[in-house]
């Protein structure tokens, strides 16, 4: 290594700038081709014998007879559920995966896998070629997640697509929050939230996501 702080710092943004455009270049290769899909947020901590994971299966498993892509971030928990659910129904099953120092290993139910060196791009590619969203109960990541959606649905009517937050009691404070103090403190137009949609089972999921038509032809194509 040089001694040469500056220089250091220019070779580390190269490097740096390199990694984020091989991320980008693989992920777009790979999604432009596919059909736009539903990106799910949630805990990779959510265990199999939770509700939300065996919902979140379900719903994947939807989709995926629906002909719908679904992409997480790859890991465990509701992300693992969701492609299970996807792959066994015989649909596409992307994940987005991160390597980190805990939790985050590829589960073994993607059709399609890439690998992420940063947060950023890896969330842009969550996001840039999704139709729609759904956001189940999670911790921080969840959460920075959601927010960068909020603001960008909030901000820009453009870019909204369906967003669905899935377990009302779970989401319920934060909503109420926002109600309470950013909107009486006129931080945020509240008026300009209309786009949050609150759900408990895939049946309600799938309404929103697919249209209320769509989604009970699908449902009645294939009975339990």
């Amino acid at each position: 290594m040089s001694s040469n702080p500056e220089a250091n710092r220019s070779a580390a943004d190269a490097e740096l700038l390199n990694q984020i455009n091989g991320d980008l270049g693989e992920a777009m290769s790979l999604l432009v081709s596919m059909a736009p899909g539903i990106t799910v947020f949630g805990s990779a901590r959510t265990p199999p014998n939770d509700p939300a994971y065996q919902c979140a299966e379900r719903l994947g498993a939807w989709l995926g007879r629906a002909g719908v892509p679904v992409l997480t971030g790859g890991g465990p928990g509701i992300m693992e559920a969701v492609n299970r659910g996807a792959c066994e129904a015989g649909g596409v099953s992307v994940g987005l995966n991160i390597e980190l120092p805990y939790e985050q290993t590829p589960n073994p139910h993607l059709t399609h896998q890439l690998h992420f060196h940063h947060f950023s791009s890896r969330k842009l590619m969550l996001t840039r070629y999704s139709r729609g969203f759904v956001v189940f109960p999670g911790g921080f990541g969840t959460a920075d997640e959601l927010l960068e959606l909020l603001v960008a649905f909030h901000t820009d009517r453009g870019v909204r697509r369906p967003m669905v937050l899935v377990d009302r009691a779970f989401w319920s404070g934060l909503l109420a929050w926002f109600t309470a103090e950013l909107g009486s403190r006129q931080l945020i137009d509240l008026h300009n939230t209309d786009f949050i949609e609150v759900a408990d089972d895939e049946y309600a999921v799938l309404e929103i996501l697919l249209g209320k038509h769509a989604a009970t032809e699908l449902v009645n194509g294939y009975p339990e």
